[in-house]
């Protein structure tokens, strides 16, 4: 088991500064996904972990101990690449034994770690082929076999999944969820773009923008308590719906909005702070929208622009005065609507989400002024 602790942790390459003071603990047993767009710092910060890029400035301490000047080698670590990296002369067998051999573990050991291995990924009927003879997912899972042998303190994966296709990449990563269970000692830090991946997998999401953390939090947090607007957006897929708006009053623990087109909502939240006119954003997942009954005050006013039948959902993409991008209403089941039709769409109060000016959660912040 291993715990991780980074604590200002800066990384530049010459003038430029990639991490901009990274302050993170991980506990053992932990399943961490480090999430964001390109050029976000993640896989930097991945490697800074591995040792694999060295430390500008901060302290990063696994076990307690400080390793900023320790060796790749010597950190307890093991990393699955994006690229399986596999020899292409070696068998599956000597492609998961030769970190072993290097170390001169014995030939009993050896024997024992990779059929444990080969057990947990199902890959014993595969152990006497050469790695052309397997398809990507099963090439995937020796290099996990690989790291799975050396019987580190922490599991580090760089995108492991992104060079598969859709139906392997689900396959892979089911098999990544089955070896979090089978392994529930070892520490895992995974990487990837991919929100999917991060929420069916992580026991917390750390989500990092411009080599900063905006976020650190349990799948369902993020989804449901987002910091910002950037992690609004970011986490939900469809994206949660951003709209202008102002405070048309605050009391008794509601927020009452104007929303751009005419549509209004109430937000229950107290002590924000906020005041009559005030500028805010109003979020709305698109999976909370729903259209406006009889007698319901509609949040949004627009006019039908594209409609997508999915059979299991139908996705409503509303064209909103004054809204540069379409709103989109992701409806359970089939409806039959026409393109070019007048719709109103409203949304449960608790399902909304209001935030200030700059970007901030007005719920988050009257939280952490109702904690001080």
């Amino acid at each position: 088991m291993a715990d991780l602790k980074l604590t200002k942790i800066v990384k530049s390459y010459g003038d430029v500064e990639v991490l901009h003071g990274i302050d993170l603990e991980i506990e053992s047993g932990e399943f961490v996904v480090f999430v964001g767009p390109s050029g976000c710092g993640k896989s930097t910060l991945l490697r800074t972990i591995a040792g694999l890029e060295r430390i500008t400035a901060g302290t990063m301490e696994i076990d307690g101990r400080v390793v900023n000047n320790i060796p790749p080698s010597e950190r307890g670590i093991a990393m699955v690449f994006q690229t399986y990296a596999l020899y292409p002369h070696m068998t599956v067998y000597d492609n998961m034994a030769f970190g072993m051999r290097l170390a001169k573990k014995s030939k009993q050991e050896i024997e024992d770690r990779v059929r444990n291995a080969a057990d947990i990924l199902q890959l014993g009927p595969y152990l006497d082929r050469l790695p052309k003879a397997l398809s990507g997912g099963q090439r995937q899972r020796v290099a996990i076999g690989r790291a799975i042998c050396r019987d580190p303190k922490v599991f580090l994966f760089d995108e492991p999944l992104s060079n598969l296709d859709a139906a392997l990449r689900v396959a892979t990563r089911i098999e990544i969820a089955k070896l979090n269970e089978t392994m529930p000692d070892t520490t895992m830090i995974y990487v990837t773009h991919d929100q999917v991946e991060a929420m069916t997998l992580a026991d917390r999401i750390v989500v990092l923008r411009g080599g900063y953390v905006e976020q650190v939090g349990a799948p369902m947090d993020l989804y449901h308590k987002p910091a910002n607007l950037f992690v609004a957006q970011f986490i939900g897929s469809p994206a949660m719906n951003i709209l202008d708006g102002s405070v048309a009053s605050a009391s008794s623990g509601k927020v009452a909005v104007d929303v751009e087109s005419g549509g209004k909502a109430t937000v229950p939240i107290a002590g924000t702070g906020a005041k009559a006119g005030d500028a805010v954003k109003l979020g709305v997942r698109p999976e909370d929208l729903r259209i406006a009954g009889k007698g319901e005050t509609p949040i949004v006013n627009g006019m039908i622009d594209i409609v997508e039948a999915l059979g299991e959902v139908t996705l409503l993409y509303v064209q909103v005065e004054g809204h540069e991008e379409a709103v989109l209403a992701k409806l359970p089941g089939y409806h039959q609507v026409e393109r070019g039709t007048a719709i109103s769409l409203t949304a449960d109060a608790e399902q909304l989400h209001l935030f200030d000016s700059d970007g901030h959660s007005m719920a988050r912040k009257a939280e952490a002024k109702e904690a001080a």
